[in-house]
């Protein structure tokens, strides 16, 4: 019997991705702002009433990490009031609710990769708002799946690190890269990939939170160098000839960062039955789609 979903951030990097590979799954109402505003409780509440989704994603948040330093009421209302307002519908209707979350919870004092079950402590008002409607989430809907993840990139959307890396690179010959902050870039495609394949699958039995990244560990430099020597390889126009690292201290920010976010997939693996593919390998994958015009430079 086919499913009725309702993606919520249909225009972001995860959401236009799962955007295009949810019709296979069931009859998908894809929205994004203007059309409901997260920021807008009764606009978000009156539209699920009036859809009634049997499934709900919540591909939608406040990203903007050091914006939301100074911007915390807009950062509250859409990562910690938006989900709570999903949550509670969703319990109504008796729908699955999948959210996605970030590694941002946990403070990166850790020295291994996080479980689902590890203590977080998130530095940055980001990573609190989005706790909190994790929190929400947990304690209004009986039926979800949190999905943490972390370091997206997207082949849709200009605001990720390998597009600003991209542009960066066309324009100067020498660029500085923070290198003692560690963590698993993650491939927007492969995000969708894995929420899309969870849903033949949702029943009350694997509800609960769980890690997503790509395998494999980073820097931002290391992460850095090697979008260039892909990128080179793919004979996309660059300038760049020298890669700096330097610490966090020699780049502050109004946010505060986890030094070490890697994130264990082993929950998620075991129910998908394969283990997420190494980020090296999809970030030449992510460059070739968008260097044959796949997505948005």
């Amino acid at each position: 019997m086919t499913k009725s979903i309702l993606l919520i951030g249909s225009n972001g990097q995860v959401g236009k991705e799962l955007e295009q590979i949810l019709s296979s799954y069931g009859d998908v109402i894809s929205v994004a702002r203007p059309i409901v505003d997260l920021a807008q409780p009764d606009n978000l509440r009156n539209f699920i009433r009036a859809k009634q989704p049997q499934i709900i994603i919540n591909a939608a948040a406040y990203t903007a990490v050091d914006k939301a330093e100074s911007e915390s009421e807009l950062a509250i209302a859409i990562n910690a009031t938006a989900p709570l307002i999903i949550a509670q519908e969703s319990q109504k209707l008796g729908a699955f609710l999948i959210h996605i979350s970030t590694d941002y919870v946990f403070d990166g004092n850790g020295y291994r990769p996080y479980q689902e079950t590890d203590a977080t402590n998130p530095l940055s008002v980001y990573g609190k708002t989005k706790l909190t409607g994790e929190e929400a989430i947990r304690e209004a809907c009986a039926h979800h799946l949190i999905l943490r993840t972390a370091w997206v990139y997207g082949t849709f959307g200009k605001s990720n690190f390998v597009k600003t890396m991209l542009r960066l690179g066309a324009e100067r010959q020498e660029l500085r890269v923070v290198a003692d902050q560690i963590g698993s870039p993650t491939w927007a495609q492969d995000i969708a990939a894995v929420i899309a394949q969870t849903i033949p699958q949702l029943t009350p039995e694997i509800s609960g939170t769980y890690h997503y990244t790509n395998s494999g560990v980073a820097s931002w430099y290391d992460f850095a160098v090697a979008i260039f020597e892909e990128a080179q390889q793919l004979g996309f126009p660059l300038k760049v000839e020298r890669i700096v690292p330097i610490t966090s201290g020699e780049y502050p920010t109004p946010a505060s960062r986890p030094a070490y976010s890697v994130l264990a997939c082993g929950k998620i693996s075991a129910i998908l039955g394969n283990y997420p593919p190494h980020w090296r390998q999809r970030l030449r994958q992510m460059l070739t789609e968008l260097r044959i015009g796949h997505g948005e430079l």
